[in-house]
C-alpha cells in the first residue's frame, strides 16, 4: 500500500550545504575584512552567526561556532576598529544567548518527533497497511491524505476475508483531516465485524449505517455521513457483487480500456432515515486480467488548470492490458497528480483482481 505523507515543519536534519553555512558566513566575513579598506568596517556583522547557527545546530555546534566566532574577534586585524571589549563581551553574551536558543530549538524538534510518532502509530492503527494478497484476491491501495502531515482523512477502504468470501469497502465520510478520523475508525471497526457477521453484503451496509446513526445521536451531531461501495467476491465464483450507497461506481479495467459499473443507487450512510433499505447488489463477471477499481470522489473531483475535471476512465486509455492492482493504483496517481497539480481532497484508490479465476 502505498501512503502519502509531509513531514512537519521544523522536524529533521537540515541538509549538509544548509548546516555550512554559518561557516561560510565567517569565512565570507573574515575575507571581506580584509580586503576591504579600513574605512569599511564589518566587525558587526559577526554578531549574526551565533542566533543563524542556533536555527540549524544544537548546543554543541552552536557553542562550537560561538566560541569561533569570539577567538577570531581576538584579533585586531579581523574585528571593527570601533569594537571595543565591552562590544566583545556583548559578543559573548549573544553566543551564550545561541547557545539557550539552540537548545530550546532541540526540544522542541524532540517533541514534533514524539508527538508525530505518536500521531503516527494511531492513524497506522486505524489504518493499517494493504497487503497485496488477500485470500486469493490480489490487491493494490494507494491512499493520499489531503490534509497536511496526516496519513488517514476521511476517506477510507479495507479488505477482509470471511465466511462468505472476501470483501472489500471504500467509503468517504463527511469532511477529512483529523476531524473525520474518529468516523473513519468507526466504521473499519463495524465494517470488520460484519464481514464475519452478515451473510449479504445489504446486511453489511446496513450494520455501516446504524453505526453512523447512533455516533451521530451520542455526538448530537446532524452531519454524520458517509458514501460506501462494497465489493464482495464468493469463494466459489468467477464474479463480484458490488453495491454502492450513494459512492461513485468502480470501474472495471480490462483489455479494452474501463468502463463503470452500472449500479442501483442508493442512498449515503448515516442520513437518519426511518427505514433504511440498501440496493440491490450488481453482480460482475470478472476474468483472470480484469481489474475492479474502485475511488473516492477526491480522483474524479479534481481539476486541471482550465477547471476540467479529471477523466478516470478515459484516461485508463483503451487497447492497453491492464496492470496489476498495485502497478494500476500507482500509475492512476501519477496521471492524477500530472493533470490536476496540487490534489486538494483526500485520495483512496482500491484495485482488486482474481488472478487465479476464483474470489
Amino acid at each position: 500500500m502505498d501512503r502519502g505523507t509531509r513531514e512537519l515543519p521544523g522536524a529533521g536534519t537540515p541538509p549538509a550545504w544548509l548546516r555550512l553555512l554559518p561557516w561560510l558566513t565567517m569565512v565570507l566575513l573574515v575575507v571581506v575584512q580584509l580586503t576591504t579598506p579600513k574605512s569599511v568596517q564589518l566587525g558587526f556583522a559577526f554578531a549574526v552567526v551565533p542566533p543563524l547557527t542556533s536555527l540549524l545546530y544544537g548546543m554543541l555546534g552552536t557553542a562550537l561556532v560561538a566560541a569561533a566566532m569570539f577567538g577570531l574577534l581576538l584579533f585586531p586585524v579581523i574585528r571593527a576598529d570601533d569594537v571595543t571589549h565591552g562590544d566583545l563581551l556583548a559578543f559573548g553574551l549573544i553566543g551564550v544567548v545561541s547557545v539557550v536558543l539552540a537548545w530550546v530549538r532541540a526540544r522542541r524538534d524532540a517533541q514534533l518527533v514524539s508527538v508525530r510518532t505518536v500521531a503516527e502509530a494511531a492513524q497506522l492503527a486505524v489504518l493499517p497497511p494493504m497487503p497485496e494478497w488477500v485470500g486469493p484476491v490480489r490487491c493494490g491501495a494507494l491512499y493520499r491524505a489531503a490534509e497536511r502531515g496526516t496519513l488517514v482523512g476521511g476517506d477510507l477502504y479495507d479488505v477482509q476475508r470471511g465466511p462468505y468470501g472476501v470483501r472489500a469497502i471504500v467509503a468517504d465520510v463527511q469532511g477529512h483531516g483529523l476531524a473525520a478520523v474518529g468516523t473513519v475508525a468507526a466504521l473499519l471497526g463495524t465494517f470488520r465485524e460484519a464481514v464475519l457477521d452478515e451473510p449479504e453484503l445489504a446486511g453489511v451496509a446496513a450494520r455501516l449505517d446504524r453505526r453512523l446513526v447512533v455516533d451521530a445521536a451520542g455526538r448530537g451531531d446532524t452531519e454524520v455521513f458517509a458514501t460506501a461501495v462494497l465489493m464482495e467476491f464468493p469463494p466459489d465464483g468467477t464474479a463480484v457483487r458490488v453495491l454502492s450507497c450513494g459512492h461513485p461506481a468502480p470501474l472495471l479495467v480490462d483489455g479494452g480500456g474501463a468502463r463503470e459499473v452500472e449500479l442501483a443507487p442508493g442512498a449515503p450512510l448515516g442520513l437518519g432515515l426511518a427505514e433504511f433499505r440498501a440496493p440491490e447488489p450488481v453482480t460482475v463477471p470478472m476474468r483472470p486480467t480484469d481489474v475492479l477499481l474502485a475511488h473516492t470522489d477526491g480522483v474524479t473531483d479534481a481539476r486541471d488548470e482550465t477547471g476540467a475535471f479529471y477523466p478516470l476512465a478515459a484516461r485508463l486509455g483503451t487497447g492497453t492490458r491492464p496492470a496489476s492492482p498495485v502497478e494500476l493504483v500507482r500509475a492512476v496517481w501519477r496521471d492524477l497528480s500530472s493533470y490536476a497539480g496540487e490534489v486538494a481532497d483526500d485520495v483512496a484508490l482500491l484495485a482488486l483482481s482474481t488472478p487465479d479465476g476464483h474470489g
